[in-house]
Order: structure tokens, then C-alpha cells, then sequence
């Protein structure tokens, strides 16, 4: 019987966004597609402890940074020297090229994932050499890569993201009538979000429903602008800001409608977390959104930068709760039968397969 392959994911500083969900999804599950999985980050202090504690991940510090990198490169470098895995996955551009160094040392051929579309003036090196594919997480990423980045077409494969789907229970029923709404978004709270069009919203929806309450979770750099956004809008008592510790899913969990308002967007992995817990989205149209959502019937979809028009989509769930159950419910079959997380993985882990078969074969 022939040794399971070994698969180095590689990531840099774990934060609470879709994409190191990502990552901690695949090292969860591919051992259960024969693969032995690591995982060496730069900082991990925002995994959930109980999954760090069981989980293989190595830290070491610094690694990705431009001083002290080259040294703590070499450290792994020697570490791993005497049993090196068959192939290293890179889960962001961010660490590309210290997965690239480590992948010549070693002699090892490279994966990169992609999660939001590069800007249009980065190159990516060695992509059909050293690297082997680039794995997109939506199509509109894989179109963007293709055409702005110069990545040859041959060369990506697209293999969306997913997410688990938990049982509901009876609390978890939208807009209920013995309690106040709760309309929210999550994710970094960053420019690309959009999140001054929710608050903009917020502040029109309040006039019709003024006991509606509004839900911002996360942290990034934005979030003093957005509490300042807030107060001048005199949405301070209605809004609240949650920067969560290790995901979004209680908070995801407190929301009757999830917004997601970005202006630009990979795939909206934590608007599939939403749907998946049967919450109604309404969703900018941008990146692979229009590839989830029909509009009117598992979600809502509204131009970016429009606060009037959120707001219209908001309302019209507002007076209407059956029809945002049954919109949440619609979205909820959606991630269960196209956005698994075994299937992600099952192509993933194939993906590893026929590189590294490639690559002995070639040998």
C-alpha cells in the first residue's frame, strides 16, 4: 500500500474572512480523501482554539515578511528537509512567493487559490512551471485571471468554495413576529465592502420600521469611520458593531436578513454561510454573486453603491416575512445541493492527484 500524498498548505496571517475558512475546511477534511495535510501559517491566534488545539498547524512567525522572511523560510526549509511534502497549496497571492522558493528547494510543484481577483498590474510567476494551476473560487475570478493577469486559460481550474449547511432549529426562524428585526452583515471591514451604502439603508429603513436593529460584524481598518458614519446618521442606538473573534456564524446566527453589499467580490463565501443557515440575502451583482443568486428567488440582487435601492430590497422583505422565508429556504438548497464542502474538497484533493501524477510521470 502506497504512502498517503503530503500536502503543505501555506498561509500567511489567519483573520476572520472567508478565506481562511477556506483554508481550515481543507485541512479539516482532506484526510478523508487519503491525503496527509499540514498547514504553516504566520500567525493563527484567530483560529478557534479548539481547532487549533487537534489540528496540524505550524506557526512561524514573520515568515511572510520582507526582512526577516528569507531567514524564517530557511528555518522551514530545514525543518521539512528530510520528509518535504509532494506539493504545496498556496492559499493566497499574499505568500506566493515564499511558496514558490520553498517548492524549488524542495523540487515541488505548487498550487495557488485565488480568492478575489488580483489587481490588474500582478504577475504571477512560474504559473506552468513550478506552478502547476491556479484554483479560482468563481468563474468571474478565473475570467478576471485569465484576461487582466495573463495567466494562461489551460492553466486555471475553477472549484467554488464551500460551506457547511447546519441543522436549523425553531429559533432560527426569520423575522418572527415576537421579537424585533434584525438586519446585518459580516465580513473585514474594509473599503471593497461597501459598508457606508448599509448604513445608508439602515438610515431609510429606520423611518418606516424604527424598531428594526442592524448588526456590522467584524473588524478591519474602516470600522472607525463606519461607528462615525453611524452616529451621523443618528443610527448609534440601532447599529451594532460585533468584531468577532474567530468566525461570523453567531452573529450570522442572530440576523433575519443578511446584506452583502460589496463592490467587489470573489465568490461572497460568508453570504453562502448565511444562506446556508436559511437566511434571505440581498447581494450587490458583482464577481460570483450572479452566479448564486437569482434574483427574486434564492436571494435579492441590487446594483453596488445604491443605498436607495438596498433599502426598497430590505422593506420589501420587511412587510413581506413569508416571502423572506421562503427566499431563505430556496437559498438554503442552493449551498446544500452546489456549495458543499465535501465537493470542494473531493476536487481539490483530485486536483493534488493528477499533479503530482503529472510530475512523475514526467519525471
Amino acid at each position: 500500500m502506497s504512502d498517503p500524498l503530503k500536502v503543505l498548505l501555506l498561509a500567511g496571517r489567519f483573520e476572520v474572512r472567508a478565506s481562511c475558512a477556506y483554508t481550515i475546511r481543507l485541512l479539516e477534511h482532506l484526510p478523508q480523501q487519503g491525503i496527509a495535510v499540514e498547514m504553516i501559517c504566520s500567525d493563527a491566534s484567530k483560529v478557534v482554539p479548539e481547532k487549533r488545539a487537534v489540528l496540524p498547524i505550524k506557526v512561524y512567525r514573520r515568515f511572510d515578511r520582507p526582512l526577516w522572511g528569507r531567514v524564517v523560510l530557511e528555518s522551514i526549509r530545514r525543518d521539512m528537509q528530510s520528509s518535504p511534502p509532494d506539493l504545496i497549496h498556496v492559499q493566497s497571492t499574499a505568500v506566493y512567493p515564499q511558496g514558490l522558493w520553498l517548492a524549488r528547494q524542495w523540487g515541488r510543484p505548487v498550487i495557488l487559490t485565488v480568492a478575489t481577483s488580483p489587481f490588474s498590474r500582478v504577475r504571477l510567476p512560474e504559473v506552468g512551471g513550478r506552478c502547476r494551476q491556479v484554483i479560482a473560487i468563481s468563474q468571474p475570478v478565473a475570467d478576471d485571471l485569465i484576461k487582466q493577469n495573463r495567466v494562461p486559460a489551460g492553466f486555471v481550474t475553477v472549484i467554488p468554495s464551500g460551506v457547511d449547511a447546519p441543522e436549523l432549529s425553531a429559533e432560527a426562524r426569520v423575522l418572527p413576529e415576537n421579537r424585533r428585526p434584525v438586519v446585518g452583515t459580516a465580513g473585514p471591514l474594509e473599503a471593497t465592502k461597501g459598508l457606508p451604502f448599509f448604513l445608508g439603508a439602515a438610515a431609510r429603513v429606520v423611518r418606516e420600521y424604527p424598531d428594526c436593529e442592524f448588526l456590522i460584524s467584524g473588524a478591519g481598518p474602516e470600522e472607525h469611520n463606519l461607528r462615525r458614519l453611524a452616529r451621523s446618521l443618528d443610527l448609534a442606538g440601532q447599529v451594532t458593531f460585533v468584531p468577532n473573534l474567530y468566525d461570523f456564524g453567531t452573529s450570522i446566527d442572530a440576523m433575519d436578513i443578511f446584506c452583502l453589499p460589496s463592490l467587489q467580490q470573489g465568490l461572497g463565501v460568508t453570504m453562502l454561510e448565511a444562506m446556508a443557515r436559511g437566511k434571505p440575502v440581498i447581494a450587490t451583482g458583482v464577481g460570483g454573486v450572479d452566479s448564486i443568486i437569482t434574483d427574486g428567488q434564492t436571494g435579492l440582487v441590487v446594483p453596488p453603491s445604491d443605498s436607495e435601492r438596498l433599502s426598497e430590497r430590505i422593506l420589501d422583505l420587511l412587510r413581506d416575512p413569508e416571502k423572506a422565508r421562503r427566499i431563505g429556504n430556496a437559498g438554503r438548497e442552493i449551498v446544500r445541493e452546489q456549495f458543499r464542502v465535501d465537493r470542494m474538497v473531493a476536487r481539490t484533493a483530485d486536483l493534488y492527484r493528477e499533479i503530482v501524477v503529472a510530475g512523475a510521470v514526467a519525471a
